[in-house]
């Protein structure tokens, strides 16, 4: 979960039972579940996943009640954990990309998270095949007309509070609020309807690191029960609940949807990471010869938005060698200029990537060309973003660009790109268990070890240039 939402919640004396020891079955027994959990999965019709605070660990991302919970360090008087990495920048761990593998081929029906951290969505879950309880801190809403808008940024509020931005549908225009409950907030009908729903249909409902404390969503995987369907839980710690559940599974989640992920011979797929940016070019006449023009690069959110993957802009002219080059540190990013010709030239963009991204640099090449007065392109986002991703995983490299759009008016244009910012690859992860009895090490070093954003054998020398 985010520290911020941690620290925005409202405060409530009884968060339930916190600090409690962790448990590890032995290998052997491990090893048992394991492949009891495989063949339950094997035979499922309608598989269910209901998710908690303990998947995002191995992301960096803290959970609530484990022995470095945040209401555990809180309530010994020790503050509020320390995150390994900035929350925007969190990235999926391995058990959201097996849930995202088992999705595709069919196996698992729906996803029900009690999480706000977004990781269910970036993974590739379908937003039709996924209930947020407790909402998206990356999500705001139309207060009006419904229409969800998923950010790159974290939303300022919770509390299902009107935020500074509206609707973008020209009928609508309303204000824009947060997803995020408080703890007053009851949950939204929708999430809770299709949760619901869903354990009632399932033969199978899987709890993957989480406590099965908070109400009344705990009580939702039970549904299944009266159907004859099974519960298995996965969880370091003892719950309320594991008297009902047909297999507790005490391990780490990660372990343990890796070992079940090989026995069904499923591959999991890695994370690749797309973000977008805006470009806008404006100019005017001044003094007949002398034309005055402004380069924008900010985020596709508008320009008060910040982009956290990007940390500079290098500005330069390729085919214009008495054109001075710029270097742009602050967003928004903004270049003023005046050009005394009016012909053509090409500016290239140098992005440089923040800390945390897979490789250091995207390029973007934009030819400018005053004479030109309308010209749109507008492509199939999903379409073209799927097979960017495509293209980033045969190459194992990323840093790629593409066009989205481009939409060009008499003194001003814009475009839109999506850049492949980073990769995660899932296929190795020796290292990240070595010692399943030390959770601090999956917690802290487990998002870092399982990164392997660029490797040596990248298929072009464009692209391995730029992964250096």
């Amino acid at each position: 979960m985010s520290l911020g939402y941690a620290q925005k919640l409202s405060y409530k004396e009884d968060v339930g039972t916190v600090g409690m020891p962790e448990i590890f079955d032995s290998s052997r027994v491990l090893e048992s579940k394991i492949q009891e959990l495989a063949v339950l999965i094997l035979g499922s019709k309608h598989l269910v996943a209901f998710t908690g605070a303990g998947i995002s660990t191995s992301s960096g991302i803290p959970d609530f009640r484990g022995p470095k919970g945040v209401w555990t360090l809180q309530q010994s008087g020790e503050g509020i954990p320390n995150a390994s990495l900035p929350f925007h920048r969190a990235m999926p761990s391995l058990t959201h990309m097996a849930l995202v593998e088992l999705e595709r081929s069919g196996v698992l029906k729906f996803v029900i998270s009690q999480n706000v951290d977004s990781l269910h969505l970036r993974s590739g879950i379908p937003r039709e095949k996924l209930a947020e309880l407790h909402g998206n801190s990356f999500m705001e809403v139309c207060s009006s007309c419904g229409k969800e808008y998923i950010r790159d940024f974290e939303i300022e509020t919770i509390g299902l509070k009107k935020t500074s931005r509206r609707c973008s549908e020209p009928s609508c225009l309303s204000k824009l609020k947060d997803t995020v409950l408080d703890w007053e907030d009851a949950l939204p009908d929708k999430e809770m309807d299709l949760a619901q729903k869903h354990c009632s249909a399932a033969d199978l409902v899987l709890c993957l690191g989480t406590s099965l404390q908070i109400t009344p969503a705990c009580n939702f995987p039970f549904r299944c029960l009266k159907n004859g369907g099974r519960v298995v839980i996965v969880n370091l710690q003892s719950t309320p609940k594991d008297k009902k559940a047909s297999l507790v599974i005490h391990g780490l989640v990660d372990k343990v949807m890796e070992e079940v992920m090989r026995i069904l011979h499923h591959r999991i797929p890695p994370f690749i990471r797309i973000d977008f940016v805006h470009v806008s070019f404006s100019h005017s006449t001044k003094k007949k010869t002398l034309m005055k023009w402004i380069l924008r690069i900010n985020s596709e959110h508008g320009p008060k938005a910040t982009m956290p993957f990007l940390k500079s802009v290098e500005v330069s002219f390729p085919d214009r060698p008495d054109m001075k080059c710029a270097l742009m540190q602050k967003q928004p990013f903004v270049l003023k200029r005046e050009t005394v010709q009016r012909k053509p030239f090409k500016i290239l963009l140098t992005l440089n990537l923040s800390d945390g991204c897979g490789c250091s640099f995207s390029q973007i090449e934009w030819p400018i060309n005053f004479q030109v007065k309308k010209k749109s392109l507008s492509l199939d986002r999903d379409k073209v973003v799927n097979e960017l991703r495509d293209l980033a995983e045969r190459e194992s490299c990323c840093g790629q660009e593409v066009l989205l759009e481009r939409n060009v008016e008499p003194r001003s244009e814009f475009t839109v790109h999506a850049i492949v910012t980073n990769i995660v690859r899932y296929d190795n992860l020796e290292e990240v268990f070595e010692n399943e009895n030390d959770q601090a090490t999956s917690i802290n070093g487990g998002a870092s070890a399982i990164k392997r954003p660029c490797e040596d054998g990248a298929n072009s020398e464009k692209s391995a240039k730029r992964c250096k």
